[in-house]
């Protein structure tokens, strides 16, 4: 029998693009048409395996069960830390590689990071992204791919797609809306952040928006498609969002029939339709229908099924043992260092915004807890199912093990009595929710929690669980709000009498007592319908509040949003501010405890209002943290102790005002005056803002230029404590020909001073930044630019001038 040789497309020394032709060759056109589908079906006569595209891995291994889960990328942004996202990254594609050894089915193609910068803090998604400055997003962006990538010259851990390509930041109406980018904005402000993971060959995909830009789809948007794979050093494969194929017609009228849409949208660089979940046929048969019509042709179809079997060699789906990453088995989760690493970045995500001497802490021995998050570690869509939490109150006592602690989450404890019956709402121990107990007792007692936007939840005391409308017939066995449409959120109307009614918030029905079963249902169509109740408080949540305050040396309130409530995918944010139930817990407590720190854990920025601690007489400390992950309340803890010095900075400006954010669907920045680079008016906290518990100096700044530009500023800690300082230099534009902004971020390091210590930080500048778009180019005006840098970008303290001829 001849010996046969192994085929060019699994031999790991050949060259990718020689592999991906070779296999291609291979293949029949209608094996190669199968190829543009998610769910690419095996090709057993070749050894290939089913497969298909996307993972979720924004911030930990997500929807595949448990995994670690790390810090919203908002709150990674504020570490402004490169070394930490490329470890993180590292850490996320080992449990992906686990998952995918325990189940060969778990896509190696991860969708993952969000690179939009963060526009508007009214957007729903804000907590995907990391900055609103674009060369900061890039930077992070293209550390965290690293990680996912792996360093493997030819076999990548992961494939990283980039997402969402391109001027995506708002969910209202989000797949009908243009987002209209000038080519100022486009060019200095978009396309920048998707530049740097693309150029440096760590990203292997990329995902268009669901929105229009410039009145086009942008997954029919062929020039922008083509310019971004201009920077490209290999291949880089283009996969639609979900369902985006269909919204082409369906929504966004972009074409009369779904044949012409695929067609473009193929023609445009569209690589892979992510669209009818499983099911390829629906999209497969719309495309044979434009090849036989001349609308696709054969060269068509096999550009973009190249491009895709490229993602699969990349993947080492066809090395065999060669494969360096195989060896990762399904243990790989959760692993100690995996736990240290999640708690090092929860720590280093934590801002310290404002300190009125009270942080560090200093050995209380009476610690309140209280607020909504206190003792709740919550999750967003994106995040895996964690191996345990850490919670704020969970972590203070693990810090503090002589103290006493003590927990109010300031939520009012009510009975509900149905004004059609006499009868009390009852929730047995299983979570059946009824109207039957004629007194009210502590099967009764349903502890509710005010989110803001008028959003309630309702814990049963009986079942120990949420109240959830899933199934319309109402029950209290739900563990958390969650799901990609939250059945746990109620509103309630206020009848003349004095008496409620609820409103289910997810199906827009009315609740009300079934007859004969006693079973509340939430199918009420008219307000008519609904159940009046009489709201009986038990305890009150701000009394219990207080109660615990003033017993405490200190007290830490803790509040912030759900990230299933109130802004998320689908959902922007109809107001910016701290919800007032949260405003006047805080007000409640720093009243009764002149030692209060104000901890605020949420996906986004706030309006701060009167009272809160940073606003003009009002007095607490002020820390920020995105939502943590598992390890959320040891990492805020381990600041608020002292035992790490605080190291986050904002990456996103808080605005002092709803009006100072802009308009949510202009996305010309410029034309605005939003975003830190534009400002004319002070906001709350500036871009790079973060204090320390010492006090650094900035003592000057000088310019090298050997080949390129490094600014060497001198910093002096002063005070008693190390810092870990970042040190962010800004330019600031003269008045030029073309209006550039006012002023934008060149470059940055971090550097550790002990106290005392006085250090010469190098920064290397991309004077690139500077550049304007004029003329179909980018173009760096002639002029005296100033140089500066200080604490954050509206607080510069020492400024250099750089002429650029």
């Amino acid at each position: 029998m001849p010996h046969e040789t192994k085929p060019l497309f699994r031999d790991p020394t050949v060259p990718l693009a020689d592999r991906a032709r070779d296999l291609l060759q291979r293949l029949t056109p209608d094996e190669r048409l199968g190829l543009l589908h998610q769910h690419q079906p095996p090709i057993e006569r070749l050894g290939l395996a089913a497969f298909h595209t996307g993972a979720e891995a924004l911030h930990g291994v997500a929807w595949l069960g448990r995994a670690t889960v790390l810090p919203q990328p908002v709150g990674l942004g504020a570490t402004w830390d490169t070394d930490l996202l490329r470890r993180l990254g590292d850490l996320v594609a080992t449990e992906l590689r686990a998952k995918h050894a325990e189940d060969p089915a778990v896509s190696l193609n991860v969708w993952a990071p969000v690179v939009n910068p963060l526009r508007h803090p009214a957007w729903g998604r804000g907590e995907e992204g990391y900055s609103e400055e674009p060369r900061l997003v890039s930077q992070l962006a293209t550390a965290y791919c690293r990680g996912l990538r792996g360093d493997h010259p030819t076999v990548w851990k992961t494939v990283p797609a980039l997402k969402h390509f391109l001027g995506y930041g708002n969910e209202t109406d989000r797949s009908a809306t243009s987002s209209n980018l000038s080519e100022r904005t486009l060019h200095e402000y978009e396309l920048p952040a998707y530049r740097g993971p693309i150029e440096a060959g760590v990203a292997g995909a990329v995902m268009p928006s669901y929105n229009l830009v410039n009145g086009v789809p942008a997954h029919t948007s062929g020039d922008l498609l083509a310019e971004l794979r201009s920077w490209a050093p290999g291949s880089v494969a283009v996969v639609s969002d979900a369902g985006a194929p269909t919204f082409l017609v369906s929504v966004q009228r972009a074409f009369a029939t779904h044949v012409e849409s695929h067609a473009a949208a193929v023609r445009a660089g569209l690589d892979s339709f992510t669209d009818n979940d499983a099911d390829a046929s629906v999209t497969l048969d719309r495309l044979r229908e434009a090849l036989a019509a001349g609308l696709l042709s054969q060269d068509d179809v096999d550009v973009a099924a190249l491009r895709m079997l490229e993602l699969r060699i990349r993947t080492g789906e066809l090395d065999g043992a060669a494969d360096p990453y195989a060896a990762i088995g399904p243990e790989a989760i959760d692993l100690p260092e995996h736990r240290l690493l999640a708690r090092e970045a929860a720590a280093k995500s934590v801002v310290l915004l404002h300190d009125d001497g009270t942080l560090p802490l200093r050995a209380p021995e009476r610690i309140a807890v209280v607020g909504p998050l206190a003792d709740r570690v919550l999750t967003d869509w994106y995040s895996g199912t964690p191996p345990y939490a850490v919670s704020l109150a969970r972590a203070v006592a693990d810090r503090y093990p002589d103290a006493v602690v003590e927990v109010a989450d300031g939520s009012d404890r009510v009975a509900l009595r149905a004004a059609s019956t006499g009868s009390y709402v009852t929730v047995a121990a299983d979570g059946e929710v009824t109207v039957s107990a004629s007194g009210a007792g502590q099967e009764t007692h349903l502890d509710v929690t005010d989110w803001g936007d008028g959003l309630l939840t309702f814990g049963s005391v009986a079942s120990g669980r949420l109240l959830t409308g899933a199934g319309w017939i109402l029950r209290a066995d739900a563990e958390r709000v969650g799901g990609w449409v939250v059945q746990e959120s109620f509103r309630r109307h206020h009848h003349a009498d004095g008496t409620w009614s609820l409103h289910h918030v997810a199906s827009g029905r009315w609740v009300r007592v079934q007859r004969g079963s006693g079973l509340l249902a939430a199918d009420g169509t008219r307000l008519a319908d609904a159940e009046r109740f009489t709201w009986r408080t038990v305890a009150s949540g701000q009394a219990e509040v207080a109660r615990a305050a003033a017993r405490a040396d200190v007290v830490l309130v803790a509040a912030g949003n759900d990230p299933h409530l109130g802004g998320r995918e689908t959902e922007d944010r109809n107001s910016l501010e701290l919800p007032g139930s949260m405003a006047e817990i805080w007000r409640v407590a720093s009243e009764a405890c002149p030692a209060a720190v104000l901890v605020l854990t949420s996906s986004y920025p706030y309006v701060l209002g009167p009272g809160l601690p940073g606003t003009e007489g009002a007095r607490g400390a002020l820390v920020w943290a995105s939502h943590g992950g598992q390890e959320a309340g040891h990492g805020l803890v381990d600041v608020l102790s002292g035992d790490a010095e605080p190291y986050g900075r904002l990456a996103q400006t808080w605005p002092a005002s709803e009006a100072q954010a802009g308009d949510l669907f202009d996305y010309d920045v410029a034309r605005q005056g939003v975003t830190y680079r534009h400002l004319a008016d002070e906001p709350a906290y500036w871009f790079g803002h973060g204090l320390s518990y010492t006090t650094v100096g900035y003592e000057g700044l000088r310019l090298v230029q050997d080949g390129d530009t490094t600014a060497v500023v001198t910093v002096h800690n002063s005070g008693d404590r190390p810092v870990d300082e970042l040190v962010a230099v800004h330019g600031l534009s003269p008045d030029l020909p073309v209006p550039a902004a006012a002023r934008q971020l060149l470059g940055y390091a971090r550097v550790r001073l002990e106290p005392g210590a006085r250090a010469e930080v190098p920064v290397p500048l991309d004077l690139g930044a500077l550049a304007v778009r004029h003329d179909g180019a980018m173009v760096l005006q002639p002029g005296t630019y100033g140089v500066a840098t200080g604490p954050s970008a509206g607080d510069l303290r020492v400024r250099a001038e750089l002429t650029v001829d």
